[in-house]
């Protein structure tokens, strides 16, 4: 078959390990093999890990108003912006708003996402402040 459909209902959410925001895995439930994507829904006060990538470019697509951090520059995004995010750059969704945020990111190529797999050299590559730092407007 030439597609899949992954019906909302039946989508698996569950907390992130890193920062408990939740996700569902949608690239691998419908088992893309050049693609990662997810959905992520953060709460009010709550941020993604500031991370880069080894080789993998993202895209951020936001339902509502937010903002997000890259590298040095915050983003103050509408709704309905996309943001295309080249691998090494550092960057981190935040929530700061009264309200959940819904942002759908996309990557390709798909990389390794298994921290308990990674080195102590590839894991402060990945998370420049560590694991599980705030962004300023949350601490």
């Amino acid at each position: 078959m030439s597609y899949r459909v992954l019906p909302a209902a039946e989508a698996f959410w569950r907390p992130s390990n890193q920062m408990e925001i939740d996700n569902t895995d949608l690239g691998g439930q419908l088992e893309a093999e050049k693609l990662g994507a997810r959905l992520w829904r953060l709460k009010p006060g709550q941020a993604s890990t500031r991370h880069r990538h080894f080789g993998q470019e993202e895209l951020y697509l936001l339902e509502g108003s937010g903002r997000m951090r890259v590298d040095d520059d915050l983003l103050t995004l509408a709704p309905l912006d996309t943001v295309l995010v080249k691998p090494d750059s550092a960057r981190q969704l935040f929530n700061d708003t009264g309200a959940d945020q819904l942002w759908f990111v996309a990557g390709a190529p798909p990389e390794l996402a298994n921290t308990l797999e990674m080195s102590a050299e590839q894991l402060a590559s990945l998370y420049p402040d560590g694991p599980k730092a705030l962004p300023p407007e949350l601490s």
